[in-house]
């Protein structure tokens, strides 16, 4: 069992968002949202223009981006969020975002997700979710190292927030077959797989970054009803039941949900600190990879924090991105 001392904050499973930024002023910081058009994202991005950042929606859908940038401006009498396409599977879309940005940038929320019932790949060839929630966020980062870099500078700091899951407990990383070119394609390992992904970003990132000032962690949300569940199988519907019902995980609201992401983004406890995995507003306690999930449900696999493997998944996906 983990015996480190944790970082801990004032905040727990049940605080909000807003109370988390509650007396905060992000007047002149940057952000970066990613899938802010749904869910957790606009959530998320609401509560950070409500205190001042200037908060950018990279979205893939741009007109319901356009919908909530306005419900954003409307609610906060803050700025308007701006919008720009994001289409995470499609590489393309990923570096012309990166190589638009201008001026420093601070926050980078690495939030979007998809979840498949079935295998789908990219033109590449990529298995969709592992491209998607993975490779299209890491392909982002790198292409705005840069600017993070200037955004630490300007604000003694930059961080990166990389949305994780208790599903990352299901697997690790498998480096002879990342995208279920051999192997049967089960759609929950495979999200359970770019979960991991997530979380190992975050340490890699953080220990190449660092010196830069730039920290990156991961976080699980916990369970929210969002966007993602609408193309689950019935077979993951059922395993989302147990698993409630097992006591693994009972729902939060989307304010409670994007709580965790805001502590990472903005906790003075976080600031100069990284490669963590925070969960309920906490830094989660390492349990081994045999570990049962319904007895350590806010606990971390030690495959989603191991410096080795992240170190590896660094170099294959710099390698397959060709950067």
């Amino acid at each position: 069992m983990d015996t480190r001392k944790l970082i801990s904050t004032p905040f727990t499973s049940s605080s909000t968002a807003e109370e988390v930024l509650r007396d905060i002023d992000l007047t002149g910081v940057r952000a970066i949202v990613t899938g802010a058009s749904s869910g957790l994202g606009v959530e998320t991005a609401r509560a950070l223009t409500a205190v001042g950042a200037e908060v950018t929606l990279a979205v893939r859908n741009t007109t319901a981006g356009d919908v909530v940038a306005e419900a954003i401006e409307k609610s906060t009498g803050g700025i308007r969020p701006r919008v720009v396409l994001l289409d995470l599977a499609d590489r393309t879309t990923v570096t012309r975002f990166a190589e638009a940005w201008s001026g420093p940038l601070h926050l980078l929320i690495n939030n979007a997700g998809v979840v498949t019932g079935g295998l789908e790949r990219t033109r590449e060839g990529w298995e969709l979710q592992f491209a998607t929630n993975h490779l299209g966020h890491f392909a982002l980062a790198t292409g705005l190292h840069h600017a993070l870099g200037r955004g630490a500078v300007d604000r003694d700091g930059a961080r990166i927030v990389s949305v994780s899951s208790t599903a990352h407990m299901r697997s690790g990383i498998d480096f002879d077959d990342l995208h279920f070119e051999r192997r049967s394609y089960d759609p929950q390992i495979a999200y359970a797989q770019s979960k991991t992904a997530n979380s190992l970003f975050a340490v890699e990132a953080t220990r190449l970054w660092a010196s830069d000032g730039i920290v990156a962690n991961a976080v699980n949300p916990g369970g929210i009803a969002t966007g993602l569940q609408r193309n689950f199988t019935p077979e993951q519907k059922a395993s989302l039941d147990a698993a409630e019902a097992a006591g693994v995980f009972t729902y939060k609201t989307v304010e409670q949900g994007a709580a965790t992401t805001v502590v990472a983004a903005v906790a003075p406890e976080f600031a100069r600190s990284g490669g963590h995995y925070l969960d309920d507003a906490q830094e989660a306690y390492i349990v081994p990879n045999d570990a049962d999930v319904a007895q350590h449900p806010h606990g971390v696999k030690e495959w989603a924090l191991d410096p080795a493997t992240a170190h590896r998944l660094w170099a294959v996906s710099t390698d397959l991105l060709r950067i």
